[in-house]
């Protein structure tokens, strides 16, 4: 039998070795939403995804308009990104691919193809994903929110949204950077899909005529009522049965950066709209990229999980010749 001393010396040396080989606790995300001073809290512990259209403006300095008399500056137009991040291009977050026997745009890509893109853009496994949006205009928040939905599609739930995006990060004079990222390759991995994500055409055509499902209709109301529509669209108007949620009520804007309401705001302004928050709901809009919006503040947001999005949206529905309600 061992000496007491040695015993004990051998425990604590196995317990060092075992508490050295075991990972990290990973850092828990507070929610879908994280807000800047959480962030940069725990910015070491998460990693950052920054999604854009506009690739220059990533190593851009931003743009002040600057008050001499009041000593105060107000964000006029991003430029830079926060520190380490890692940047993916939008147009990487939808591709064209078969449906059924026909070649469809502005679909999620499948989970091995969004997983080499991610890879690409140097996400790696096992560490949250943080993602930020440029943060000025709805549409690119709704980028954000698109890349979060394809994430949580594709089996990845450690992942969040900055409120305010870069901008709201600029606006609050926190630590940006101009200098081009170094590419990587990342580990990131496409888990097990989740079909309930995900609302078909014949889905939304069953709750357009059995109200199996309600619809919100995430665009513009000029487009919902059919007096404009977008050149992805093949026709004026929305489905029969739908409810419009206009962009414009999505965020909040301050001090040049767009924010996200508190989830009261939410139910009030969809009641308000003729909208039941907790009811199993299909978002759509011309092409997925704003119904991301709806999808993510019913789902994420609100806690409704009953919510699907509509991937393909009006564009694939018009191409299928489908029935819309239009004032014309």
């Amino acid at each position: 039998m061992l000496p007491v001393s040695e015993t004990l010396r051998k425990v604590l040396a196995s317990l060092a070795f075992a508490a050295f080989a075991l990972p990290a606790a990973a850092t828990e995300l507070p929610g879908p939403v994280v807000t800047s001073s959480w962030l940069a809290a725990h910015r070491a512990d998460v990693q950052v995804v920054e999604v854009r259209s506009d690739f220059a403006s990533f190593t851009k300095q931003p743009v002040f308009d600057k008050d001499a008399k009041a000593g105060t500056k107000t964000l006029v137009d991003v430029g830079g990104h926060l520190p380490g991040a890692r940047l993916v291009d939008f147009k990487d977050v939808r591709t064209e691919r078969l449906l059924g026997e026909r070649k469809t745009k502005f679909l999620a890509p499948e989970g091995g193809d969004f997983q080499a893109r991610m890879q690409a853009a140097g996400v790696l496994a096992e560490k949250p994903i943080v993602i930020v949006p440029v943060g000025q205009t709805i549409s690119d928040v709704d980028e954000g929110l698109r890349l979060y939905w394809t994430f949580k599609l594709r089996g990845e739930d450690h992942v969040a949204v900055l409120d305010g995006g870069v901008a709201g990060w600029l606006a609050e004079g926190r630590e940006v950077s101009t200098a081009p990222v170094a590419p990587a390759k990342g580990t990131w991995r496409s888990g097990v899909d989740r079909p309930e994500y995900v609302a078909t055409s014949d889905q939304v055509a069953d709750a357009s005529t059995t109200q199996s499902m309600q619809l919100v209709d995430a665009r513009g109301l000029p487009q919902f009522f059919g007096t404009s529509k977008s050149p992805a669209v093949e026709g004026f108007g929305h489905v029969a049965g739908a409810k419009a949620f206009a962009p414009e009520l999505l965020t909040r804007s301050s001090n040049g950066a767009l924010y996200f309401h508190p989830p009261k705001v939410y139910e009030a302004l969809m009641r308000a709209t003729g909208i039941d928050p907790e009811a199993p709901t299909a978002a759509y809009c011309n092409t997925g990229h704003l119904a991301s919006g709806a999808w993510f503040v019913m789902s994420e947001i609100m806690g409704n999980r009953s919510t699907r999005l509509y991937d393909g949206s009006m564009s694939l529905w018009t191409r299928e010749k489908r029935p819309l309600v239009s004032v014309q």
